[in-house]
Parts: C-alpha cells; structure tokens; sequence
C-alpha cells in the first residue's frame, strides 16, 4: 500500500493519467444524470440504451469517445446517428479529472476537487441542453462538499459557512439588480443555489473571485455574440457554463490570479 501511495505522490504524470482514465470511465455517468436529472428519472434504472432502437447498451458502448470514433457518430445496433455531446461529456470529464490530479497531487484535498468538478461539468451540460440547473444535483453536491469540508478544510471551517452565503447572495444581488434594469428574471435560482455550493468548497476570498470571473466570462461572451450580430434581446443565455468556468478558474489559479492584481495595484 506504502508503495503505491508513493508511487501516486513522487510520479505526477501517473496519477494525471489513472485520474484521467478514471474520469473517462465516471463521464458516462455523468452523462447519464446530466440526462435523466432534469427529466425526472432514475440514474440507475432502466439501464442505458440507444435512444433510437432502444437495444440495451454494452460495456463497450459505454465508452463514448471510443465508440463514437470507432463508430463515426453511430449506434452500434442500428446504426443512427448518435449525439457527440455524449463523447464530448466524457472527454470533458477525463480533462477535468486530470487537470485535478495535476493541480492537487495525491492529497485529500483532491476527493473534494474531483467532487468540485463533476458538479461543475453536470450543471454545465444540464444548462447548455436543457437551460436548468437541476436541485438533485446542487443539493448533492452540498451535502457531499458539507460532509467532506468537515474533514478536509485548508481554510477555516467558519470561512467556508461564511462562503456559503457570500457568493450566493452576492448573484442574488446581482440578478435583483438585472431583473430591475432589464424589467424580466436576469438569474435563475439554480445559479443562486450553485454559489452556495460553490462557496463550501472555495472559501470566502475565491468565491467573490468566481464571482467575478463568470460575469467576466459572460459579458465577454454576450460582446462577442452581440458582435457576430449573433446577439437577441430576449433570447435568455444559460449562465451555468460562465459560473462552473468562473469557479473553475478560481479554484486552482485564484491566489495566483489575486497576488498578481495586488501586485499591480500596490506596486
């Protein structure tokens, strides 16, 4: 056990490539409650098919990057066309989990990352496909990050209580203030409920930071889009993807982000 502990701790590369690996194998679940969620149905039943001829699917076709290249984009059984967000979930998920394990290196710090970042990705696809950021998932991801902060906290355990309503209440401000300039809903609650927990796992100073970042991301979007001529006043814009980017960033280059502002201001 010594040795594979050891061999986890003084070989980076192979800890990012097993957490890799892993999150490839963990995506399809993923993918499966960024599906059923949002409908209402179970995660565990009835087992994955195709939703085309709905032939049960293998353990082979639960690898949806590989089925999919292997595949060109088909159903195995009846050949119709298959969506690649379900091979872009995954290779997302394989992404995250390995950039987790390189950032965090084998300590318990990373249960919490791997965590951090499978609600990150879930609500991301949720938002994107279906435009909601569904109470099952945030409410997990809650209690998951309450009961793993109790145990693993860098930060004070009141920063991370404090967090917990700071940056939530700082986007309920935030979408108050919209609803009153726009005249309709700026933010939904799910984006509330998400910095809520999003604040157990950052602490106070990197939540306001992803704060930040995601209205960052988002207004930059919105230009980009309103410079395509892309851009439609009422048509509403998930804000999810910009939160889980804002949070990600914030999470694993927040201090160095802050020590260089600082560095600038102060100078």
């Amino acid at each position: 056990m010594n040795t594979i502990i050891a061999l986890y701790r003084d070989h980076p590369a192979f800890l990012t490539t097993v957490a890799c690996l892993f999150g490839l194998a963990i995506g399809s679940f993923l993918n499966v409650v960024a599906i059923r969620i949002p409908q209402g149905q179970s995660i565990v039943r009835p087992p994955s098919r195709c939703p085309h001829c709905e032939h049960r699917l293998g353990p082979a076709d639960l690898i949806p990057v590989a089925s999919y290249l292997f595949l060109r984009g088909k159903c195995r059984y009846c050949r119709a066309p298959v969506s690649p967000m379900y091979a872009a979930g995954e290779a997302a998920a394989g992404a995250l989990f390995a950039v987790t394990a390189w950032k965090l290196g084998f300590s318990p710090e990373l249960a919490v990352g791997l965590l951090f970042v499978s609600i990150l990705l879930v609500i991301t696809l949720t938002d994107l496909s279906r435009m909601i950021i569904p109470d099952k998932v945030v409410f997990f991801g809650m209690a998951a990050a309450f009961v793993l902060r109790l145990f693993i906290h860098p930060l004070p355990l009141w920063n991370y209580a404090l967090a917990f309503f700071a940056g939530s209440g700082l986007l309920l401000m935030i979408g108050l203030l919209g609803t009153a300039v726009l005249r309709k809903e700026s933010m939904g609650g799910g984006d509330v409920k998400l910095f809520a927990f999003i604040g157990l796992v950052l602490g106070v100073k990197l939540t306001l930071l992803s704060v930040f970042a995601a209205s960052l991301f988002g207004t930059l979007f919105g230009v980009i889009q309103l410079a395509r001529g892309r851009f439609r006043r009422n048509e509403p814009i998930p804000f999810g993807p910009f939160i889980a980017a804002g949070a990600f960033c914030a999470y694993f280059w927040g201090d160095r982000i802050l020590d260089l502002y600082f560095a600038l201001i102060f100078r």
